[in-house]
């Protein structure tokens, strides 16, 4: 084994564990949203964007859940998660009256989201890479 073998898989290890605990939660806190939890109702209709924000923060949690746990898909799923915990942390600031200390949670799992993101950073641009590429002309 050489010395960079046990560090690596410690920290594939860490990546793993985080990612399968924070999809299985976010997949878990999807669920109210998209079934209509009358909590998330009055909370997203205090936010006054509408219903169908609260149904779209709900599918946005659910894909980067599964996402997480899919490892082509786990970097640009810990991207956008990071993404929706900006906007949960901007919400919980400005439009949530009295959530002002949930931002704190936001933003810590929003760095989480950036520290999975570069770990998988080399998955995501080979994911990239084979998503660029154009599919060579068939010969008859």
């Amino acid at each position: 084994m050489t010395t960079n073998a046990k560090p690596r898989k410690v920290t594939s290890v860490l990546l793993w564990t985080g990612q399968i605990v924070l999809g299985l939660l976010f997949v878990w806190a999807a669920a109210p949203k998209l079934l209509g939890d009358p909590l998330m109702v009055q909370s997203f209709e205090t936010i006054g964007f509408g219903q169908w924000f609260r149904v779209l923060t709900g599918v946005c949690e659910l894909a980067g859940g599964i996402g997480l746990l899919i490892p082509p898909l786990a970097g640009l799923a810990a991207l956008g998660l990071a993404g929706v915990m900006a906007g949960a942390t901007l919400t919980n600031l400005f439009l949530l009256p009295g959530q002002e200390p949930i931002a704190i949670t936001t933003v810590v799992l929003g760095a989480i989201f950036l520290l999975i993101a570069r770990g998988r950073h080399a998955s995501t641009r080979a994911l990239l890479t084979r998503l660029r590429r154009q599919p060579e002309p068939r010969t008859a």
